[in-house]
């Protein structure tokens, strides 16, 4: 008994048939790892120079001058934590481009830990898909840039693409 090509469709889906099904997550990152050092050592810097400015030695004791050391150390501390915390993993949006719902998800993770949708988009409200060589940007349907994202790799931006066709006008830069 002989299987025709049709038959095996029918029973087995082709493989590029089951890579366009694929959700694609994509998270932020990509150039920011030399801006996260950046950032991750002058907090640092600024969270030890905050403690240090009570231990130096020959300082006034005025009352005047010790509020206005306590407001410099709070605030050396805080922006040393905002710096810290601003590009932390637990704190960057995850995209998520579902081709069988046909829309983008944009999830954070909440006070709890637990990812929640923060932004849910049909590929039919998309205006269009702008790719280059290492990022696409995502337009609304009025003109206006709905967000970039950066592609770490080739095969990424070919299955994005294969999500959109048809679905999204896309162009390249």
């Amino acid at each position: 008994m002989t299987v025709t090509r049709e038959q095996m469709s029918m029973v087995m889906p082709e493989i590029s048939d089951v890579e366009s099904r694929i959700p694609i997550k994509l998270a932020q990152g990509g150039s920011a790892a030399v801006i996260t050092v950046i950032f991750r050592i002058c907090g640092t810097a600024l969270i030890l120079t905050a403690p240090a400015l009570w231990i130096v030695p020959g300082s006034a004791v005025s009352p005047e001058l010790l509020l206005m050391k306590f407001g410099v150390t709070l605030f050396f501390f805080l922006c040393g934590l905002v710096l810290l915390m601003r590009n932390h993993m637990d704190a960057q949006p995850e995209v998520y481009f579902d081709p069988i719902r046909r829309e983008m998800r944009v999830l954070q993770k909440n006070n709890r830990g637990r990812p929640e949708t923060i932004l849910r988009r049909s590929y039919d409200t998309l205006g269009a898909a702008n790719f280059s060589k290492r990022s696409v940007e995502l337009w609304d349907v009025d003109g206006s840039v709905l967000m970039r994202l950066s592609l770490p790799d080739a095969k990424l931006r070919q299955a994005l693409r294969m999500h959109f066709s048809g679905l999204v006008r896309v162009s390249e830069q």
